[in-house]
């Protein structure tokens, strides 16, 4: 084998994982265990924030139980999730859907995210559509309650592949639990 065909068969290697992982959707189970987890940080009734504060502040957003959904396939600057995806998207209602049983003031922050294709400018807006969509198809598909669901967007303020190219991977959405922090 030269050099050539071994460096074409040792990326193509590489990038299998990457492949594989990008279809791979966390279960119903991994989502609940992710989401109830107990928060990093404890927070008294005086120090509870406002839904907007918390939207603000990194550090409490880090303490809070959440879990990257990169498996719903956005394409390349679009916020649509596609019917093919809503599979993917029961299984976070049935999550959610769980722990709004055993907690009942159970709140979630559903935060949208892309790459750092496009301007800054861009690239907020349609981090907010995202985080939006999916609200919405877990309201009007799977009856989750509105009231019960925070959207912001981050655009590519927080990559979790750090590059200017567009990467798959930052083209995602996060969930946080926020209840036992927000008032």
């Amino acid at each position: 084998m030269d050099r050539r065909s071994f460096l074409i068969a040792l990326s193509a290697a590489a990038a299998a994982p990457a492949l594989a992982y990008a279809q791979e959707t966390p279960s119903e189970d991994m989502i609940l265990r992710r989401l109830d987890a107990a928060p990093a940080r404890r927070m008294r009734g005086e120090e509870r924030v406002t839904v907007q504060e918390f939207k603000r502040r990194p550090e409490l957003r880090r303490a809070a139980p959440s879990i990257d959904i990169q498996s719903i396939n956005f394409a390349f600057g679009s916020a649509d999730i596609p019917r093919s995806e809503y599979g993917k998207v029961r299984q976070i209602a049935r999550a959610m859907e769980q722990l709004l049983r055993r907690r009942r003031g159970a709140r979630f922050l559903i935060e949208g995210h892309t790459d750092a294709v496009g301007s800054a400018y861009a690239n907020q807006i349609l981090s907010e559509r995202r985080a939006e969509s999916l609200k919405w198809v877990l309201v009007r598909a799977y009856g989750i309650p509105q009231r019960v669901l925070e959207t912001v967007g981050y655009g590519e303020q927080y990559l979790l592949v750090p590059t200017e190219r567009e990467e798959w991977r930052n083209r995602r959405v996060t969930l946080r639990r926020i209840d036992e922090f927000v008032r």
